[in-house]
């Protein structure tokens, strides 16, 4: 999900809205497109990337003008967290992890999903094979990788359903803070770090290991998979009639930009290159993202949060005993009122 240039990070915003604004097609003329368009803010969940190439193409294609929407792209970072930006109200949705999104709605925030981009997990696990790891039963003892700042939520239930502790003074597998990058494998300082399937895998390959020399353990198959990249607001906003006509007409303009991404992966990373105007994005490493992205989509209607999914999620999570994610069964922590509004109206 990262990528490791960290130094360009303060540029990307500012850069963005006056690079991808070229890109954007002409839309055919509507009588709603020649009102003044509603303005509407999306917060990302971290820097401009394949990850969000959905958005990116919809905003270029003019798909959300289109709509009558004037969507301004926020990329993230480091030291942003979507759901506090979305509380301070400088964003109208943003992008999350459910486990992360459920933490923050336990601890007061009223933060709601109203849309599940992926169905599917691209969380991962990756091992060097010269480690002697062969399977999870020889993480103990074991030095991991793990990514925090609400990423860590996955790993911890998945320790938890293995049976190892993770803190104390002699916990079952020491926890290496990891950063942003895929250093700490390289460089034998973990014996496994954490990888998604679209991204920090492929950094793996390009920086010259052999997909011979790794083990990789998929969350998905581990049957420890948590619900990743979903779209979320305020309850405030669902009270609104007129907010949650906006955030349908959203909705179904990121639609057809996340169809258009996926049939049309050549181009699709054409416009992400061309958003990416601090030029720290490379063809081939964004040409495999997308790839990789396009298989997280599923096969449920597109943003269709499936109830069995979500509960497994929550189950997931309420079964860290020793670090509890959450401590109860949320209540109102998802909504199809939008997606209702946007797809069966």
């Amino acid at each position: 999900m990262r990528q490791p240039w960290r130094r360009f990070l303060l540029g990307v915003g500012a850069a963005f809205a006056l690079g991808v604004g070229a890109l954007a097609t002409t839309a055919p003329l509507t009588a709603r497109a020649a009102q003044a368009a509603d303005p509407l803010s999306l917060q990302l969940k971290w820097v401009t990337q394949g990850q969000f190439v959905g958005y990116y193409v919809a905003l270029a294609k003019g798909f959300y003008k289109a709509e009558n929407l004037d969507l301004t792209i926020k990329p993230g970072g480091p030291d942003i967290n979507p759901d506090q930006v979305l509380a301070g109200g400088g964003a109208d949705v943003v992008i999350d992890w459910m486990p992360s999104a459920l933490a923050t709605r336990e601890k007061g925030v009223p933060i709601v999903n109203i849309a599940q981009v992926f169905q599917n997990s691209g969380m991962e696990l990756t091992c060097r094979r010269d480690s002697g790891i062969k399977t999870p039963a020889d993480f103990k003892g074991k030095t991991l990788g793990v990514w925090f700042s609400g990423n860590e939520y996955p790993f911890l239930s998945w320790m938890a359903k293995l049976g190892y502790s993770t803190d104390g003074a002699h916990p079952d597998v020491t926890v290496l803070k990891q950063g942003f990058n895929v250093d700490p494998l390289l460089q034998k300082e973990a014996a496994c770090i954490s990888t998604m399937s679209y991204n920090e895998y492929w950094q793996l390959i390009e920086a010259g290991m052999k997909p011979a020399q790794l083990l990789v353990f998929k969350y998905q198959a581990e049957h420890v998979a948590t619900l990743e990249d979903g779209l979320y607001v305020l309850q405030s906003s669902l009270n609104d009639p007129a907010k949650v006509d906006r955030l349908a007409r959203f909705l179904k303009a990121s639609k057809e930009g996340w169809d258009y991404a996926a049939t049309h992966q050549v181009e699709a990373v054409q416009i992400l290159l061309a958003a990416d105007t601090a030029g720290v994005l490379t063809k081939q490493h964004q040409t495999r993202m997308v790839e990789g992205i396009a298989k997280l989509l599923g096969t449920s209607p597109w943003g269709y949060l499936q109830t069995a999914d979500y509960q497994r999620t929550v189950e997931e999570l309420l079964s860290t005993k020793s670090t509890p994610v959450i401590t109860k069964q949320p209540d109102g922590a998802y909504s199809r009122v939008v997606w209702d509004k946007a797809f069966k109206s």
